[in-house]
């Protein structure tokens, strides 16, 4: 059974047409246009946050005083679980980083982190991990387990299509800002471009304007397939992105979401141990892309966890 709420929602009821779906409340949160804003934006939607989570905790109780869930996995969903059922909370955000009031946003993060079984950290434990100390605590009394990254896609020797591949994705209105400014620039890239947009809609469209191919979005298997056609990929640095292009060991570019600490945090993290460069989305320019033939790339992420035992929780008596 699937449960989600806005273009999450969309895109999961596309990926998996047979299943069960449910529309849970959403969290409506609304970023600035100024990064220098988004925390303070941020904070003033604490209160809708807050509904949210009660609405979809009641949500939840009804489904299993149905008897409907024998065990529930949430994708950063604070208030998805239910004291009578396995609940495991999944996220690499232990610590919430938020500048000058981290602490404050990573304890209450693990206020309700602790109402779940477990804690499932999409990453390795050791050193040499993605998403260095954002899913890593120095102490915790949390049940955390780091159960390998995570990522839908496998690489495969593809024939190479593209020269440049950008992906777009994340809230409004940063989203369609950094559209603007790639699609007035990538017309004079030399080279062949694949440009998906990450506007989930009813129909998907296609298009070409010179040297560029047009998606507004792509399903999990076009998007494998695209990727691995792809010389180079340009997208934001969220840590999902991250998890697939190591898993397909792609030399990759980053523009972190202006005023996100998380992925501001990612992208210099990797800019720094030389594995992928990063810009500011308002220094951008198509020029800068000439720095990752001095990037590594990333290579093989390695094994992932054993999800046989993982879900041995989930078993019946």
């Amino acid at each position: 059974m699937l449960a989600s709420d806005g273009q999450a929602l969309a895109l999961l009821r596309k990926e998996f047409p047979e299943m069960e779906s449910h529309e849970m409340a959403s969290y409506n949160i609304e970023y600035a246009k100024n990064g220098k804003h988004f925390k303070w934006k941020l904070i003033t939607e604490i209160p809708n946050m807050i509904n949210a989570v009660v609405r979809e905790h009641k949500f939840v109780k009804k489904m299993v005083d149905k008897g409907e869930i024998a065990g529930i996995i949430s994708d950063n969903r604070l208030g998805a679980y239910d004291k009578r059922v396995p609940s495991i909370f999944i996220t690499h955000q232990l610590n919430v980083l938020t500048g000058n009031t981290t602490y404050l946003t990573s304890k209450m993060h693990h206020f309700f982190i602790q109402n779940f079984n477990e804690c499932w950290v999409p990453d390795f434990e050791a050193a040499d991990n993605l998403s260095g100390k954002l899913g890593h605590l120095k102490r915790s009394r949390l049940k955390v387990k780091y159960i390998g990254p995570l990522s839908r896609f496998e690489k495969n020797d593809s024939h190479k299509i593209y020269d440049l591949m950008i992906i777009l994705s994340g809230p409004e209105p940063q989203r369609t800002m950094l559209e603007d400014k790639l699609f007035n620039q990538v017309k004079h890239y030399p080279g062949k471009v694949l440009f998906v947009r990450g506007k989930v809609e009813d129909e998907q469209e296609i298009f070409s304007v010179l040297n560029t191919t047009v998606y507004n979005f792509m399903t999990s298997s076009e998007l494998e397939t695209a990727i691995n056609a792809s010389d180079k990929v340009l997208s934001r640095s969220g840590y999902t992105t991250i998890m697939d292009l190591a898993r397909l060991e792609k030399k990759a570019f980053f523009i972190p979401t202006p005023g996100q600490y998380e992925q501001e945090y990612l992208a210099k993290r990797l800019n720094f141990k030389g594995i992928a460069p990063m810009e500011t989305q308002e220094r951008f320019s198509m020029e800068n892309l000439a720095k990752l033939d001095l990037f590594s790339g990333f290579r093989s992420a390695g094994r992932t966890e054993d999800f046989g035992a993982l879900f041995h929780l989930f078993e019946g008596k």
